[in-house]
């Protein structure tokens, strides 16, 4: 099954990839971090306001946790911060966790402070009892905790000791140890500077320190620095148990695949629309067919090189774009209008590189998809 489809740059045939399926147990821990679904029929201001389509945006979910990946929820990639805020995050997370506690399906949640505008007078007492408050929410609904890098914290802390301080008191009050999340600037330039230092290593030896100290309340981290060597840096310095989340959506195949001094275990985004091959990916990697493993994962890689490319944080478009096109949700609407931070030469060279991937089941229906848009955006059909 093929079709052909214009695009500026050139035409391409879309060629039909294999269906995901669930391929058993897995040797790595692996969540996708997942997109939201517009309403695109709401009455709303579509920057101002978050309208949301549950239906299909639970559906994408049920999706993810049929293939056996988890679901990391009211993260970046759902536009935390960026469209989505936390009364609505907290409110997909009750609805998601709806779904996965009766099935037991895997889950974790971002908790943050975004309800709390950084500024001038917020004080680091002040982001203690914003995270207290969304942490306690969070696990109220039997979630575990994401700890989200927090804006506010960047903003008020003066120096290392500041998130040494704010890390033990909140993970000090979960019940269940949590999964910290560093991320970067790249993704999000009000996080500079995080851990109290400009230079990551710097940064990093205080994020260390912090684990070390807390090391019962936290499963783990997740560091999205896009840098494989700080990564396993890193990585190699964690307390035993405590494991590395790849969030490094650049060079994962072999993070995840690790070396002989470890591994790292996945929290990504690219695996909301790599989910298939991801899932063929890990499969192999536990049968010890590492010649599969990467035949899986490599054809992906210059696709999430292509939609995490600088600005990093408009991301979201791809993913999003993707998902409309493989027949997950029916329009390329995005909360915040964020559907137009990306150029159409970027979006179609999206198209040609998951078509690389072999990531449509249907190519009739991803020609069919992608030509409105193209149109609209001044491409001939």
């Amino acid at each position: 099954m093929s079709a052909r489809l214009r695009l500026p740059g050139g035409d391409v045939t879309l060629v039909a990839g294999p269906i995901p399926e669930a391929t058993g147990e897995w040797s790595r821990t692996a969540y996708a971090a997942a997109h939201v679904v517009a309403d695109p029929m709401a009455e709303a201001d579509p920057w101002l306001d978050a309208p949301i389509d549950w239906d299909r945006t639970l559906a994408f979910r049920e999706h993810l946790w049929s293939l056996g990946l988890g679901v990391a929820e009211s993260m970046d990639t759902a536009q935390r911060g960026m469209g989505l805020d936390w009364p609505t995050s907290l409110e997909l997370i009750r609805r998601s966790m709806e779904i996965a506690g009766p099935a037991g399906h895997l889950i974790a949640s971002g908790a943050g402070t975004d309800h709390l505008a950084p500024g001038p007078d917020v004080t680091v007492e002040d982001v203690i009892a914003a995270y207290e408050e969304q942490c306690e929410a969070v696990e109220a609904t039997g979630s575990r905790v994401i700890l989200m890098a927090s804006r506010a914290l960047a903003r008020a802390a003066t120096g290392p000791e500041d998130y040494q301080r704010v890390y033990s008191r909140v993970l000090s009050g979960l019940r269940k140890p949590a999964i910290l999340h560093w991320l970067g600037e790249m993704f999000d330039p009000a996080l500079e500077g995080y851990w109290g230092s400009l230079d990551h290593m710097a940064a990093m030896d205080t994020a260390l320190s912090v684990i070390a100290d807390n090391a019962a309340k936290v499963d783990g981290i997740k560091i999205s620095l896009l840098s494989a060597e700080k990564e396993i840096s890193m990585r190699r310095r964690l307390p035993e148990g405590v494991l590395m989340y790849t969030g490094d959506d650049f060079n994962y195949p072999d993070l995840i695949e690790g070396d002989e001094k470890g591994h790292s275990h996945a929290l990504l985004g690219i695996f909301d629309p790599i989910a298939g091959a991801a899932c063929r990916a890990l499969s192999n990697l536990a049968k010890g067919d590492r010649e599969a493993y990467h035949a899986a994962f490599t054809p992906t890689v210059p696709l999430a090189r292509h939609i995490f490319k600088a600005p990093t944080r408009f991301y979201k478009t791809g993913v999003v774009f993707l998902a409309y096109l493989t027949g997950h949700q029916d329009h390329f609407t995005m909360i915040g209008g964020q559907e137009s931070t990306r150029s159409t030469r970027h979006l179609a060279d999206i198209v040609r590189m998951a078509n690389d991937a072999r990531l449509f089941t249907d190519p009739d229906l991803a020609a069919a998809r992608a030509r409105p848009v193209f149109a609209a955006r001044g491409v001939e059909a």
